[in-house]
């Protein structure tokens, strides 16, 4: 996806936008995670994103253009490794507070940055290796309380299920960077949202309920949310270069942190505010190395 420095104000807005409207789409996922099965609601956050991925390709004039494809395989792998993230992270979400979920997922772009050196054959720099050691020390700050003295076992659950959310988006990503030569950012996220959807439709035989109206709210509105998100993340990234966007990743923080305290009653962890400077250095460092490299933070 090729920067424009034109806007990079209308850039900065849209980034912040894209992480309430992320934030919006835990908060509804979050909501109704005691009540409807996991595969359910990754169908309905999938099958409504793509109302207005696809209006805005019809306003871009890209679709059905735009769904060509030179990639079927790489798409395949893309998207497969992008549902993966998202139930992992759905389950995530459902045992731990929003923020701590939210910060787990922040994780990605170091793991990007190692996957970098695993995959592609990058070198091992020090601002990798610095990045990586912060946000390791970050997830065993946050992990810490809860593997001594009473164990939580959902929660220690919840942090597994979060950083292996991270790793896979992480995969996800590195396959974005390989196929974003031939393909187009609104193809990619098309496909990806389809697979994801038809994952979770396949979840159908193994149970899903009937829900209520204000249920059935929620899962419209995560999907939407979610789709918006998208769309917001890929104009700021058009509008601004990731180098201009990176601070305000943090601030992006603040949003699952009131939802926490406003809507579920749920003050930030002793754990949690140990790791988020620990975390958010570790990401400060990989988004240096990526303004050096050129890398996208986010899907």
């Amino acid at each position: 996806m090729e920067g424009n420095t034109d806007k990079p104000l209308a850039g900065i807005l849209l980034r912040l936008l894209s992480g309430v409207l992320f934030t919006g789409m835990m908060v509804c996922v979050k909501a109704v995670s005691m009540e409807v099965p996991l595969g359910q609601t990754v169908f309905f956050r999938s099958a409504f994103a793509l109302l207005p991925i696809v209006i805005f390709m019809t306003w871009r004039r890209e679709f059905p253009r735009a769904l060509a494809t030179r990639r079927p395989l790489g798409h395949l792998v893309r998207s497969g490794l992008g549902a993966a993230a998202m139930f992992a992270s759905f389950a995530a979400v459902a045992r731990l507070p929003v923020a701590e979920a939210t910060l787990l997922a922040q994780l990605s772009p170091v793991a990007m940055a190692v996957g970098g050196v695993v995959l592609l054959g990058e070198r091992f720099t020090r601002h990798r290796a610095a990045a990586f050691a912060l946000v390791l020390a970050g997830v065993v700050a946050l992990v810490a309380p809860d593997l001594s003295g009473n164990q939580d076992q959902g929660r220690v659950l919840g942090y597994g299920l979060g950083v292996l959310a991270a790793l896979l988006t992480a995969g996800a990503l590195v396959t974005v960077r390989r196929i974003s030569r031939t393909e187009t950012a609104a193809s990619i996220a098309f496909y990806f949202v389809l697979v994801t959807a038809l994952a979770g439709l396949a979840s159908l035989p193994l149970g899903w309920v009937a829900v209520s109206g204000e249920t059935l709210g929620l899962l419209v509105l995560a999907g939407l949310f979610g789709g918006a998100a998208h769309i917001c993340m890929t104009l700021a990234l058009r509008y601004a270069e990731v180098s201009r966007l990176a601070p305000f990743e943090y601030v992006a923080l603040v949003w699952p942190v009131l939802a926490d305290l406003l809507i579920f009653g749920l003050a930030p962890s002793s754990g949690f505010l140990v790791a988020l400077p620990l975390v958010l250095g570790g990401v400060g460092l990989a988004a240096l190395e990526g303004r050096r490299l050129r890398w996208p933070l986010r899907q």
